[in-house]
């Protein structure tokens, strides 16, 4: 790990900053307003080979790593056009079935995963689990040569724009308190599959969704992996998904300093000079650049060791590098905001919808407590506490 980007990566960041420039926030909020999905941004970056990059070549990706669809996401969120679906269809998905799937099922689904013609949600989260994993109840039983699903799926993200989604169930054999997942593609168009629409107080261009599986049936050759997998194939997509979650914050981030920062080398009130001329102004900014860096780095560590196969290390990294992205958004996101003073709650700002988002990086995809515990009981040995 050298800390510092490639020749390579720094040109692919240069590509997708200029990808994002193309965009921006005013087209992802005018999206979000609209209730539509970032259609056109997404389908230009999986056709010019940034959707797929950590993707095997061999299936149309371009054979590198978390540490550039890392680069991919963060570089857009600092234009204000983060992709969601990008932490979910080939971060999550692509990495599961790339590691646990057959031939033929790295054939069937990476390559529209990686040009981004597919889209493939990921399902996890359940009413009354919570964080707890252990206690999901979606079973999948076999019924001769296939799979029947049933319970229930909530905070899903991008079910409509989907094609399939990637669904974590319970196998009937693994009894209560113990989690033996198994992870299905399930087409979104299945009998029995139902979803609603959750109405969330963010703006955004990506819905959150309850899923309803009702006998809903599968092949044998929808089950990604072995049924005695274990949680090798969940954390194979959850790491990801903290590492590009933590690149969605730090993207965030830097685009609200961003803002901030131009004002206030513009902004006059008193004696003729910029207000970021003013401590009181310029150090919590400065401050907050501190902290987006440190997060970045811890982010650019979890994703080296991801990308090297230390997934134990990995693991600690990415949980330190989501706690840090997540307070550093929301403290870069709140003193914008308060830079700018009133205006930076009026829409032209483009500011105040980013309090909600910003907000929203401390709970999901995992809470800012969950990864205290897991600091606590992993990093500093103690006793486990839940």
């Amino acid at each position: 790990m050298t800390f510092t980007d490639t020749p390579e990566q720094m040109e692919l960041r240069r590509a997708v900053a200029a990808l994002g420039a193309g965009y921006g926030y005013d087209y992802m909020i005018g999206k979000a307003r609209a209730h539509e999905s970032m259609t056109e941004l997404y389908a230009e970056a999986g056709k010019l080979g940034y959707l797929g990059v950590n993707l095997p070549e061999e299936y149309g990706g371009g054979g590198c790593g978390m540490y550039e669809l890392a680069i991919v996401e963060e570089e857009l969120g600092a234009a204000g056009c983060p992709l969601l679906m990008m932490v979910v269809s080939p971060a999550i998905c692509g990495t599961v079935i790339t590691k646990f799937g057959t031939d033929e099922q790295r054939g069937r689904w990476l390559p529209g995963l990686a040009d981004g013609s597919s889209i493939m949600a990921f399902a996890i989260t359940e009413p009354d689990a919570g964080s707890n994993s252990h206690r999901i109840t979606t079973t999948a039983r076999r019924d001769g040569a296939d799979w029947v699903l049933n319970g229930r799926k909530v905070f899903i993200s991008g079910v409509d724009v989907a094609d399939n989604v990637l669904v974590v169930a319970r196998t009937e054999d693994g009894g209560a308190g113990t989690l033996k997942p198994a992870m299905f593609v399930v087409p979104t168009d299945s009998a029995g599959l139902e979803r609603n629409r959750i109405d969330m107080d963010i703006t955004s261009a990506d819905s959150q969704f309850m899923l309803f599986l009702d006998d809903v049936r599968v092949p044998a050759d929808a089950l990604i992996g072995s049924p005695d997998a274990g949680m090798d194939l969940l954390f194979a997509g959850l790491n990801p998904e903290r590492i590009m979650a933590s690149a969605f914050a730090v993207g965030m981030a830097r685009h609200a300093l961003g803002k901030a920062t131009a004002y206030a080398k513009e902004r006059t009130v008193w004696r003729d000079q910029p207000i970021g001329t003013h401590q009181g102004v310029a150090h919590p900014l400065a401050q907050s650049h501190v902290e987006v860096e440190l997060a970045k780095l811890m982010m650019q560590k979890a994703a080296a060791l991801y990308d090297a196969g230390e997934h134990m290390a990995a693991g600690e990294a990415a949980n330190m590098a989501k706690f840090a992205a997540g307070d550093a958004c929301v403290r870069a996101v709140d003193q914008a905001v308060q830079t700018l003073g009133g205006n930076g709650l009026a829409s032209e700002s483009g500011l105040g919808a980013l309090i909600a988002i910003s907000r929203v990086m401390r709970i999901a995809p995992v809470s800012r407590e969950m990864i205290l515990n897991f600091v606590a009981q992993f990093s500093l040995g103690l006793p486990k506490s839940y």
